[in-house]
């Protein structure tokens, strides 16, 4: 199985560029699977449902979210009627919305599910390590493999929870910093790796918004209106191949596309 992993998706630019290009890519690199975040499609803060039907229409398999989830004030009444995305499944039961996803493609089931790392972190939500153990036991007898996009800070408690999950999980990629890490890899028991996917919008910015308020908060210390960015688009990403057989993730590659200047693919 040969899955496609899609970082944080923010605003409009973010997409459009898989409007234009994700049927390509899928088609090009022989994708079975993509799976995307979404949590920060609208406009950098949340996602609604009327996005979330779009990026299916584009060719996305399923959603996952982080911590910007209930941005959108109309979204807390429609998570629950889009089948294919799944909340953080670490924040505050009682909360609507999904936990896991699954995917069947070939007769093998994929398991999907998020979690939210606590370091550092703004949104209430309860351990990530407990949650993630709880979450492999509900979804091993449901699936064949699972995959976890674990939306987190610190690049420690990213790499933690592959050393948590190596030979439970096969997948563990890390959103939410925007910026795409290159140390995709395989773990010793078979677990796909790479601490954060980097985002899917305008790298004519600070991560996706205009980097000119950014600046002047970080020289003045005064509150600034953080608005969306324009121009030099960038699909980030990774895709991971997975041995059905061995249950085994085999290889692991960072994706960008177009290439930035400076990457070499």
């Amino acid at each position: 199985m040969r899955i496609f992993f899609i970082g944080d998706i923010v605003g409009k630019p973010g997409r459009k560029l898989l409007a234009d290009n994700l049927q390509n890519i899928k088609e090009s690199l022989n994708i079975d699977l993509v799976i995307a975040n979404g949590e920060n499609s609208a406009g950098g803060n949340g996602i609604t449902k009327n996005m979330a039907d779009d990026l299916f229409r584009y060719g996305v398999d399923a959603i996952t979210l982080g911590d910007h989830i209930w941005d959108q004030r109309c979204f807390e009444s429609e998570i629950a009627s889009i089948e294919k995305l799944c909340r953080p499944a670490n924040i505050p039961h009682g909360n609507p919305g999904r936990e896991y996803v699954i995917l069947e493609k070939n007769n093998v089931k994929l398991g999907v599910f998020s979690l939210l790392g606590q370091t550092l972190m703004k949104i209430k939500s309860d351990c990530p390590f407990t949650a993630a153990t709880r979450m492999i036991g509900v979804l091993k007898p449901l699936c064949d493999l699972i995959f976890l996009d674990f939306h987190a800070e610190t690049t420690s408690e990213k790499t933690a929870m592959a050393w948590h999950l190596d030979g439970k999980a096969q997948v563990v990629i890390g959103t939410h910093t925007h910026i795409p890490t290159s140390d995709a890899r395989i773990f010793p028991n078979g677990l796909a790796y790479q601490t954060d996917a980097g985002m899917t919008g305008p790298w004519n910015s600070c991560l996706g918004r205009k980097w000119e308020p950014i600046l002047n908060k970080f020289i003045t210390g005064r509150p600034q209106n953080f608005v969306m960015a324009e121009g030099d688009d960038h699909i980030c990403g990774c895709v991971i191949d997975i041995d059905t057989i061995t249950k085994k993730a085999t290889k692991i590659v960072s994706y960008i596309y177009p290439p930035f200047n400076s990457c070499a693919q």
